[in-house]
């Protein structure tokens, strides 16, 4: 198969799973409760912009509503017809006015629910962020970055139309329509049902239209997600892509993703549209009632001049809120298709709670302990098989073993990113499930072959561990690490700002500045999970000088796959597919001549091929 039909085969794998995945999504109906705690992010402005936002809206529309009568009835049939210059100039000043109240009342209704609006906004996106901080480590297991990165900048700002226009444009177009309704009625009763003969016709269709817009919405939101993750996706792994020379085949890709965004964009966009033309031409219909009966009317004396001039302003008037109520009902579509997808994560729950009435860790020794532990990542594959074991205050224990035996497992169940599927872990005596998150974890640092640094200076990085340690503090963790030498070699020290993922830092010395900033934590239990692999012999020598003295005291879990990093470790743990083979001291561990000693004595003969 050429390179270029396999880039179509992928695109079109992807195309079959979009189809898929919309037919699934657009069977829901409106969620009327979901609409309803939507409008519960108003709660916390209920009495203070909301109303006002609500006084300057019924006060503008107040002045729009009184605007035709006092043109039609009062200046046509009086002040025109009788002649009367000075009721004539006495009306055009309050008509004045009253366009200037309404121009002062939608100035400040516009201003407010903004403000309201950005403000709901803000609120959302905040809760949402702070959820998705909490939830476990399986949840992003299953979900891309780019993914979780829609829900939380795109969905959230679907939403700010409708907050800061859409509800109070609501309330005021309802307002409005009911207003002309009733003076419509008052008025003449006759014309009026003439008039609104096209009524029960245009909700008709227009209900029909509903079902496909919201579907059309739904869609754009998941294109958007599959779009945005590609894109993460690609930037992420630029360098993988540019070492295989797979430029191409990442284009044809994301041109197949960019062609489903732009096609759903279109075909909701274009349903969305007929609402407007629809809404004009029964406009263009009920004028044209207007002005026949209207005339007939006028002949038969059943209406005057000036009614017959109030009922056409009215008429201008009914349209407008009708077409926006349209838009607002658009809006309100994408609303709930950004929403439904919002609430998916705010739903979602962890895996790894707290109990009620859990504690809080005091004083802790740092006693680890395995009681009959089985855990699976999936249903299909065992990473622990009802494993015990003890790490004993101060000690420091070795796991080692092939890819795949278990070893990080256990450093994530101590941890608590995740919950044994059987048995228990203890510390100090006390279940984990038991143990406040935040107590545990500040008492665990955690140093990773995949070292992460933030963007923001040296210092904020190594800082991250301990926020309110002292710059002297930060200094000092980083000389005992051996990062001091180079991080003083950098432009502005320890103010040099590294950029995203720091990337002006070479591997060892990001991973440098992650052992400084688990040490400045000063935990009572540490954690090297190949914290090791990426620093060059020579560092490697220096943090080993250094650990004896920082890991005194703390009970430590070391992994690595070189040996030699190990060899003094109080206890060495060898598992293999989850179960423990074999335990003891370097020494204790080479006399067994067991599984140690023959990954020992291969990873040896492998340095000397080299």
């Amino acid at each position: 198969m050429t390179r270029g039909k396999q880039a179509e085969k992928t695109v079109n794998r992807h195309i079959n799973r979009f189809h898929y995945t919309i037919d699934q999504a657009i069977d829901k109906p409106f969620n009327w409760k979901q609409l309803v705690r939507l409008l519960s992010y108003l709660k916390p402005y209920a009495f203070t912009l909301l109303p006002a936002a609500m006084l300057a809206m019924m006060a503008s529309t107040s002045v729009r509503l009184a605007a035709p009568i006092i043109i039609g009835v009062y200046t046509v049939d009086h002040a025109i017809k009788d002649k009367n210059t000075d009721l004539l100039i006495t009306l055009v000043v309050i008509i004045g006015i009253l366009y200037l109240i309404s121009y002062v009342g939608n100035a400040l209704r516009i201003r407010w629910v903004n403000h309201l609006g950005q403000n709901v906004i803000f609120d959302l996106r905040r809760h949402l962020f702070s959820h998705v901080q909490r939830l476990s480590h399986r949840f992003f297991d299953s979900r891309s970055a780019g993914s979780i990165l829609v829900r939380i900048m795109n969905d959230i700002n679907s939403l700010q139309e409708l907050f800061t226009n859409g509800i109070i444009n609501l309330l005021m177009d309802v307002l409005t329509l009911t207003g002309i309704l009733v003076i419509l009625f008052i008025l003449s009763p006759k014309l009026t049902l003439a008039i609104m003969v096209i009524i029960p016709i245009m909700f008709l269709i227009s209900t029909k239209l509903r079902k496909n817009i919201r579907r059309s919405w739904q869609g754009v939101r998941i294109q958007q997600s599959r779009l945005n993750s590609h894109l993460n996706e690609s930037i992420q792994g630029i360098r993988v892509t540019q070492s295989f020379s797979q430029e191409k085949e990442n284009t044809a890709y994301f041109d197949g993703v960019n062609t489903d965004n732009f096609e759903s964009w279109r075909i909701a966009t274009r349903k969305s549209a007929m609402f407007r033309p629809f809404v004009e031409m029964s406009n263009a219909i009920g004028t044209a009632i207007l002005i026949w009966y209207g005339a007939h009317l006028i002949q038969t004396e059943d209406i005057s001049t000036g009614v017959f001039v109030s009922f056409a302003f009215y008429l201008g008037m009914f349209w407008d809120p009708i077409s926006r109520l349209g838009q607002i009902y658009n809006q309100l579509l994408m609303a709930m298709a950004s929403s439904e997808r919002i609430f998916e994560f705010l739903d979602e729950k962890p895996n790894v709670e707290e109990r009620k009435g859990a504690i809080d860790l005091e004083h802790v020794r740092g006693h680890i302990q395995f009681d009959q532990v089985t855990f699976s990542y999936d249903e299909k594959r065992t990473a622990l098989d009802g494993i015990s074991l003890e790490m004993k205050p101060g000690q420091t224990v070795a796991l080692v073993g092939h890819t795949g035996s278990g070893k990080t497992t256990i450093a994530n169940l101590v941890s608590r990113f995740y919950d044994p599927t059987a048995g228990k872990v203890l510390v100090d005596g006390h279940d984990l499930r038991d143990i406040k998150l935040d107590s545990l974890r500040q008492n665990i640092s955690i140093v990773l072959q995949d070292t992460f640094i933030f963007s923001g200076t040296i210092m904020e990085n190594i800082r991250f561990g301990r926020p309110d340690a002292t710059d002297e503090e930060v200094i000092e963790a980083a000389k005992l690490v051996g990062a001091h030498d180079f991080i003083q070699r950098l432009a502005n020290g320890y103010e040099t700002e590294v950029e995203e993922r720091g990337n002006i830092l070479s591997v060892g010395e990001r991973q440098l500045l992650s052992f400084a900033r688990a040490l400045l934590a000063d935990p009572k239990i540490l954690i090297l999970d190949e914290a090791t692999a990426s620093i060059d012999t020579e560092t490697e020598v220096k943090i080993q000088k250094a650990m004896k003295k920082l890991l005194k005291g703390r009970t430590s879990i070391v992994i690595a796959h070189r040996l030699s990093t190990i060899r003094d470790s109080d206890n060495i743990i060898v598992l293999d597919h989850g179960k423990i083979i074999e335990q003891g001291t370097h020494d204790e561990l080479m006399g067994k001549k067991g599984e140690y000693y023959k990954l020992v004595k291969a990873q040896f003969q492998m340095l000397d091929a080299m």
